[in-house]
């Protein structure tokens, strides 16, 4: 119940009841709305503040889920990258050395993709991870012009591959003896101590050791240019020309199994294992000549070795100790 409100009136010096007018309703309402809708923003500020709408919270969620799937893009991104990198050194470095091609240049591998306009309508959309997405894309892009690249360069050597059938066979690519156990290996290419003269002289072979009479095959398909018997040096040795500017000499050989012009393949067996000329022990002297110039062998010997045993021939082959011959 509403208190009754007498105001005092000096006209009539008493006391008279207060009516309010409609001007003062009018008023008070406005009052009481003003009031209402001051104190409902700020409790829907101070709670907006702290607690997250329905619509926001969905907002969120989608933001983290897109965040998510930029981060699994940008792993994904970086891990074919680094496939794709693997792919150039093993290009590079492996399969265009063994074809013999040129590497393909810096200039060409790591070129740009596109021009400066090429993210220019993304740019305009205003977005507001801008700077995200256009990096991923330019990776991406990047990437896409790398394996563009690598496609073309194993077009490239596919063909090799087919018009180096001949190549393949004639390149010397095996050891001169049976040597699955890696043990026959006695001396490597490089500076050795002499056996006879015990001075560090330059060794221009593999020494091979085995028992007399162990068969010696050919390296690699090609035609016999030279058979030969001398008192010391080689003794009796035996020199294929196998094309591409391939040589293989064995030497200090006790008999032999070719005759001078003769066409032989990989595996055939030319002679067999001596002590002749300039030898301390039986064993075969084996060299490779690549035009005209007398290289390491034993990074030929990859048709009959699988990488651990390769690894192996070629600690062995390092040694720095007494040759045979």
């Amino acid at each position: 119940m509403s208190r009754i409100k007498y105001y005092y009136d000096p006209k009539t010096c008493k006391y008279e009841r207060y009516t309010k007018s409609k001007w003062d309703i009018l008023l008070g309402v406005l009052g009481f709305l003003s009031l209402s809708i001051i104190l409902a923003v700020g409790i829907l500020i101070v709670f907006s503040y702290y607690f997250d709408s329905p619509k926001e919270i969905m907002l969120k969620k989608e933001n983290d889920e897109l965040k998510l799937y930029y981060e699994l893009m940008e792993k994904e991104v970086t891990r074919l990258t680094d496939v794709a990198a693997d792919l150039k050194d093993r290009d590079d470095n492996l399969y265009r050395v063994i074809f013999e091609s040129e590497p393909i240049p810096s200039s060409i591998r790591d070129a740009g993709y596109g021009g400066s306009d090429r993210f220019k309508e993304l740019k305009e959309k205003g977005l507001q991870q801008e700077e995200l997405i256009i990096d991923v894309m330019a990776k991406v892009d990047q990437l896409k012009k790398q394996l563009y690249i690598q496609s073309l360069s194993y077009d490239e050597l596919a063909e090799n591959a087919l018009n180096k059938e001949q190549y393949w066979a004639s390149i010397p690519a095996i050891q001169p003896i049976h040597n699955e156990d890696l043990k026959s290996l006695a001396s490597g290419f490089g500076m050795r101590i002499h056996p006879i003269l015990k001075v560090r002289k330059m060794h221009t072979g593999i020494d091979f050791s085995a028992p007399k009479g162990t068969p010696i095959y050919a390296t690699g398909d090609g035609t016999v240019v030279e058979v030969k018997t001398e008192f010391g040096g080689y003794g009796k040795s035996v020199l294929i020309d196998h094309g591409f500017g391939f040589q293989t000499r064995y030497g200090h050989m006790n008999e032999f199994e070719v005759r001078k012009g003769q066409k032989v393949k990989r595996g055939d067996e030319i002679g067999k294992v001596g002590n002749t000329g300039s030898s301390t022990a039986p064993h075969v002297h084996y060299e490779v000549i690549k035009d005209g110039n007398i290289i390491n062998p034993v990074h030929y010997f990859f048709k009959d070795l699988g990488p651990v045993e390769f690894d192996k021939i070629l600690e062995l082959a390092s040694k720095e100790n007494q040759s045979l011959s």
